[in-house]
């Protein structure tokens, strides 16, 4: 009996973690799925860093530009390419 007393806390922060969690599943899938496509935008953004020097276009490595490539896409990548070339001459 002492033990469920001492636990009691734990038990009940599991279950409200455990509610919210089925609450804002849908909000939590879209995180993780938003996390996974900017890691892939950040892979791209490396890998693009390596062949830049060959086509003279340098495009920054960061989470900005990640995130921007995780939430756009390939229209993503093109609006990156077109902000570097029009802050270029400024």
């Amino acid at each position: 009996m002492e033990w469920m007393v001492e636990h009691l806390s734990l038990v009940m922060v599991g279950l409200i973690l455990l509610i919210a969690l089925l609450a804002l599943r849908r909000t939590v899938g879209r995180l993780l799925r938003l996390g996974a496509r900017t890691g892939v935008g950040l892979g791209v953004l490396a890998l693009f860093s390596q062949l830049s020097g060959m086509l003279g276009i340098h495009l920054g490595v960061n989470l900005v530009n990640a995130l921007v490539l995780g939430v756009l896409g390939v229209p993503g990548f093109g609006l990156l390419l077109l902000l570097n070339w029009a802050l270029a001459g400024v």
